[in-house]
């Protein structure tokens, strides 16, 4: 195979992840590209070498995209003018103590979410409503209404 059909075959795939936004694509993109640029190098390479070098790469590249950065959470967080949040109720859905995280649930999202940890400074038992007292990183200070 020719150097430039694997250089044609990268600028497509890379193109196809405009259209796909999910950071996959891209990946087999660059393998193709990188076996292109080593077949142009070495233009005896054999076709199931290219291949494997085209496999190899894409998959070194995806596996070290996914471990270097983490999954980025879809759903909004904390970040942002806080204070139009203050004194929504919700419906506690975990347990709460001093010590303990729990779980309230908003009937319309609450900067994002409609489900947020929350921390608070008494014990309230699930199934209780609950005002937001603030907001502290990412999880809501809570009193029982």
């Amino acid at each position: 195979m020719q150097w430039w059909y694997w250089i044609l075959v990268g600028i497509a795939l890379i193109i196809m992840e405009l259209m796909i936004p999910a950071f996959f694509v891209l990946w087999f993109g660059l393998g193709a590209l990188i076996t292109g640029v080593l077949v142009l190098i070495v233009p005896v390479l054999p076709l199931p070498a290219q291949i494997f070098i085209w496999a190899l790469s894409s998959a070194v590249m995806t596996v070290l995209w996914f471990r270097l950065f983490p999954r980025i959470p879809s759903k909004t967080r904390i970040g942002t003018a806080d204070g139009d949040i203050i004194g929504e109720i919700g419906l506690l859905t975990g347990d709460v103590s001093q010590f303990q995280r729990g779980s309230v649930r908003f009937q319309r999202p609450i900067l994002g979410s409609e489900e947020w940890l929350c921390i608070a400074d008494m014990d309230i038992a699930a199934g209780s409503r609950v005002k937001i007292q603030s907001a502290e990183g990412s999880f809501l200070k809570i009193t029982r209404i």
